[in-house]
């Protein structure tokens, strides 16, 4: 069971994550005013002391514990912190992203810094809380003007009353308030840290910050997938199924830690990766003869890459004219594009855009502290065996040629992960633009396809993409490619959900409806009884051979129907396949 600690920006991710597994957890904040939609976490509300949190966290078997708390309620992480190590139990912090701190910020560490940092006279406009004003009270003797930002709600405003601030001195939209200083606290991207300091220069005033407090956790994360592989780790059965890490991530944490090794002499077995959504994970890594290597992790994704190890080698280069500091490259077992259609032209290796970006920016983040006469690099990427592996991927068909292709979008990979095969369709379909064919086909996979390429014998091979459950998702993809023609091959078990209006047919999206099915076979002139199948194709035994083609007819007009509008521009052609190869039009 995991116990998290919330009512700020972090906690809301954290419940996204946790949703994800569909097992209970419970969700604590202080004063159960945070509106958030709980599936399988149960909450909790009010202020939690180290004896009651001891009492429930045995009470209730927790196993786990997330700080995912406003970063500056000290005495709740000192809490928190305390029960861990009574009970054992350990704790993930899920900690904010800061900016670097900017040295035109006076910056302080506690709130009596600032009677040595304003002068008499002048005006400050704090927006640290409610819970600050105490605090700030003794301003007020150095005749300081002191206007309170604090929520607009009734516990708020009691609040500040209780602690002695006047109604003139509170207010709701600081952009009203006209003061020499602004006081904030080092909230981080997601409290609006940057955004708040942007509109505080724009009306020229002076920015004081108060530093977040340090805290010390062994297990720290600042983003969702960082949360999620820390509690797979820490808490294995929490989730049924597993997450893992992409190609790209795999190669990235391999070229950071041949880079380090190279620049620093160092070899740690762990390597901060930055991921393209900012947040930063913890990959392990491992050295041989002159590189460093990390192990493709899929998780519990079905993934033949699982296991191979993704090398990166990096070595000082002379920068010629043009060129960039960081040269990548692909080696044995990474393969080639050979046709157009992808991030980069035939003959690059395929290494994709994201991949690319992510080892550039990591490698930067290294080299930046050092001396800007550092030699730049060139980090080679190579995979063993990776060519071997590529023969079970759909790497010929796209024009990849020679091995595996470095890829990943978000940098992990979620087990079955609808992105990661959206993401596949959507690469296989620009190759089929590229390929200069005016059609595409689209089918559900190498059956129905094997069926219909008969059909459309003259098309190059990069014309027949697969679509999974993704119909309405290829048909849109069709159309912002500018294909004129799509061919939709669908065998009966899809053909029913998309008739049906189900543009994704997956069996936790979209069920058999046999209510709808008797309505199709009545206007098909069938009166046949359907209520003991169990899978639609179990009708092309039931129905009158005279009547399979006005059945089929049927399907097709309802799915035209669904389908027509994700194509405004071009013509769809459904094809409806049987269990032995017979299309129907």
């Amino acid at each position: 069971m995991i116990l998290v600690f919330g009512g700020t920006t972090e906690g809301r991710k954290a419940v996204e994550v946790l949703e994800e597994a569909g097992n209970t957890y419970y969700y604590s904040t202080k004063t159960g005013e945070q509106d958030i939609t709980l599936h399988h976490g149960k909450r909790i509300d009010g202020a939690l002391d180290e004896d009651a949190m001891l009492i429930f966290c045995r009470e209730y078997g927790i196993r786990l514990i997330v700080d995912a708390a406003h970063p500056f309620a000290s005495q709740l992480h000192e809490t928190i912190g305390q029960v861990s190590e009574s009970l054992n139990i350990p704790t993930i912090r899920y900690e904010r992203i800061y900016p670097p701190r900017d040295p035109c910020i006076t910056w302080i560490d506690d709130y009596k810094e600032l009677s040595s940092v304003l002068t008499p006279h002048s005006s400050l406009l704090a927006t640290t809380g409610v819970q600050s004003i105490s605090k700030l009270k003794p301003l007020e003797a150095q005749d300081i003007k002191v206007i309170y930002r604090i929520l607009n709600r009734e516990s708020s405003i009691q609040l500040a009353h209780q602690q002695g601030a006047a109604d003139e001195q509170l207010c709701f939209y600081p952009q009203t308030v006209e003061a020499e200083a602004v006081l904030m606290k080092e909230s981080g991207l997601s409290g609006g840290f940057s955004e708040k300091i942007t509109e505080a220069r724009e009306r020229g005033m002076r920015i004081i910050a108060l530093k977040r407090p340090e805290l010390s956790f062994k297990h720290v994360v600042d983003g969702p997938y960082g949360l999620r592989r820390m509690v797979e780790k820490l808490l294995p059965e929490f989730y049924p199924l597993h997450s893992g890490l992409t190609t790209g991530t795999c190669a990235t944490a391999a070229a950071v830690a041949a880079t380090i090794q190279q620049v620093k002499d160092e070899m740690p077995t762990e390597v901060p990766v930055l991921l393209p959504d900012g947040e930063t994970i913890q990959v392990a890594v491992g050295y041989g003869d002159g590189y460093a290597y990390c192990i493709k992790e899929a998780g519990d994704d079905p993934d033949v890459t699982n296991g191979l190890e993704i090398r990166a080698r990096a070595y000082p280069q002379p920068l010629l004219k043009g060129e960039e500091p960081i040269a990548i490259e692909g080696g044995e077992g990474v393969g080639t594009f050979t046709l157009p259609g992808f991030d980069y032209p035939p003959g690059s290796p395929a290494i994709n855009k994201t991949p690319r970006e992510m080892i550039t920016n990591n490698l930067q983040a290294i080299l930046s502290p050092l001396t800007t006469h550092h030699s730049p690099l060139t980090v080679t990427i190579s995979v063993p065996q990776g060519a071997e592996i590529a023969r079970r991927t759909f790497n010929p068909r796209l024009g990849i040629e020679g091995g595996i292709s470095i890829i990943g979008v978000s940098g992990i990979v979620k087990p079955f992960s609808e992105e990661a095969f959206i993401d596949s369709i959507h690469k296989c379909m620009t190759v089929a633009k590229a390929s200069g064919s005016e059609r595409v086909v689209i089918n559900s996979g190498g059956k129905s396809e094997r069926f219909v390429k008969a059909l459309y014998s003259t098309l190059p091979q990069q014309a027949f993409v697969e679509y999974g459950n993704y119909i309405g998702e290829t048909l849109k993809m069709a159309n912002e490619l500018g294909f004129k023609h799509v061919t939709l091959g669908v065998m009966l078990g899809k053909a029913v959900k998309l008739a049906a209006g189900h543009l994704d047919t997956h069996s936790r999206k979209a069920t058999m409806d046999k209510a709808f099915i008797k309505q199709m076979l009545e206007e098909a002139g069938c009166d046949i009884d359907i209520s003991y199948i169990t899978l639609a194709r179990e009708l092309w035994a039931m129905i009158p051979k005279d009547r399979l083609q006005d059945f089929a007819t049927i399907i097709i007009r309802h799915c035209a129907e669904h389908c027509n509008p994700l194509l405004p521009n071009g013509i769809l052609t459904i094809l409806l396949i049987d269990d032995e190869g017979h299309i129907y039009n």
